[in-house]
């Protein structure tokens, strides 16, 4: 199957195009045609288009809304410039579509239809700032390839739907779980689906003898507890501000601190959450960045003392998540790094394994600083008591290959 997979935002889309069927899945031998961003919806677009030589298309077009958006990228994924060797738009045989937020109702990817368009609606409270983007995404693909064309839902949140009641509820009087849904449904999902299974292949082991810590690391940045191949627990919550520290997000913080800002600045609540979501984390501590690239830098050339301080507290508060899951699971035997930090940022590894001592972390520092780069692999030592892996994350590819699960009717657990 040739498989669309879309990722809308309010003013972006990001899209791949792959080619992959149950045989592919098995062998890894899946097909990456095409992929490319587009910014800026509703004016001047930019795109940024890469076909199958690999080689970046960058320019602007007039793309007034998604629909618009779809169409275009369906045309040229099917010209010369592309060079995927597809003729025509009827060869898509499936879209796959990110979307953020399955509420309890979606534990699993699932087709598409009236009944999963209601479902998604229903769950815009939860995610008012995504879940309408990822419906428009959805309309603007029926309205370009046809109704005829199946599309799946892959839903951040269903891998935490295996997370137990007294891990994902709240201390908080049970009327508002009962009347609200107000629970820990966590996210990066896809992105701990992938990863896990990877971690598999590369040892070997069924999906009841995975017992890992994985970390997606990146601006927006999460852990999970996997036991038995299945999410027992993660640190982002109700929304994706709760957990570690993040490129601006706080992470989590005291309660009380937000009546104590908005009284003492003057701040609404809306001005409040605004300072947590894009004002805190590394950008807040350090006043300079929110990109770990450029705070090792500014770091090591400068010795800043602040630039220090937030990769400090990014990799402490890493830290004391692995230490709470290892004792929520009873150990584990590998922990994970994923995502932009986790797979290219050696020296974040180091500082986040070096408090680790009392359980045997023993990192082998030179595998540490050559796995970069998209490179996977063990960066523990023989002698490590757990192991220590870089597994770079694929959430595309996790889509793609669930939309040919889910149309060809295959399990769809991963």
């Amino acid at each position: 199957m040739n498989v669309l997979v879309l990722n809308v935002g309010s003013s972006t889309l990001k899209f791949q195009l792959v080619r992959t069927d149950a045989g592919r899945m098995a062998a890894n031998s899946d097909e990456k045609l095409a992929r490319g961003t587009i910014e800026r919806i509703g004016g001047e677009a930019v795109y940024t288009l890469r076909g199958r030589a690999g080689e970046a298309q960058r320019g602007t077009a007039q793309l007034r809304d998604h629909r618009a958006v779809v169409e275009f990228v369906a045309k040229w994924l099917v010209s010369n410039d592309a060079g995927t060797g597809i003729d025509r738009i009827s060869e898509i045989d499936g879209i796959g579509h990110r979307v953020t937020h399955g509420g309890e109702q979606f534990r699993r990817s699932a087709l598409i239809d009236d009944a999963v368009l209601r479902g998604i609606e229903e769950t815009i409270d939860l995610a008012p700032l995504h879940n309408p983007h990822n419906l428009r995404g959805i309309y603007a693909a029926r309205s370009v390839l046809g109704g005829g064309v199946p599309q799946v839902a892959v839903f951040d949140t269903a891998f935490h739907q295996t997370i137990p009641e007294r891990a994902y509820l709240y201390a908080l009087p049970y009327q508002y779980y009962r009347r609200h849904r107000v629970r820990r449904y966590g996210f990066h999902g896809t992105s701990y689906r992938y990863v896990a299974h990877r971690y598999r292949m590369l040892t070997g082991r069924t999906r009841e003898q995975t017992n890992v810590i994985a970390l997606h690391l990146g601006n927006g940045a999460s852990a999970c507890a996997i036991a038995g191949g299945v999410s027992v627990d993660t640190s982002m919550g109700f929304t994706p501000l709760e957990g570690l520290v993040m490129g601006t997000r706080s992470g989590d913080l005291d309660p009380a601190i937000l009546d104590y800002i908005a009284s003492k600045e003057g701040l609404s609540l809306p001005d409040v959450e605004g300072l947590l979501n894009k004002q805190s984390g590394l950008l807040g501590i350090s006043g300079l960045t929110n990109d770990m690239r450029e705070l090792l830098a500014e770091a090591e050339e400068h010795d800043d003392r602040r630039a220090w301080l937030a990769i400090e507290m990014f990799c402490y508060r890493v830290r004391k998540y692995i230490g709470s899951y290892l004792a929520a699971m009873n150990g584990a035997e590998a922990i994970l790094f994923a995502g932009g930090i986790g797979e290219n940022a050696a020296p974040v590894r180091s500082t986040v394994c070096e408090g680790l001592e009392w359980l045997g972390v023993k990192l082998d520092a030179q595998k540490n600083r050559d796995t970069v780069g998209g490179a996977e692999g063990k960066i523990s030592g023989p002698d490590s008591r757990v192991e220590v892996w870089v597994v770079p994350t694929d959430e595309e590819l996790l889509i793609a290959r669930d939309t040919v699960r889910v149309v060809e009717g295959l399990d769809s657990r991963y």
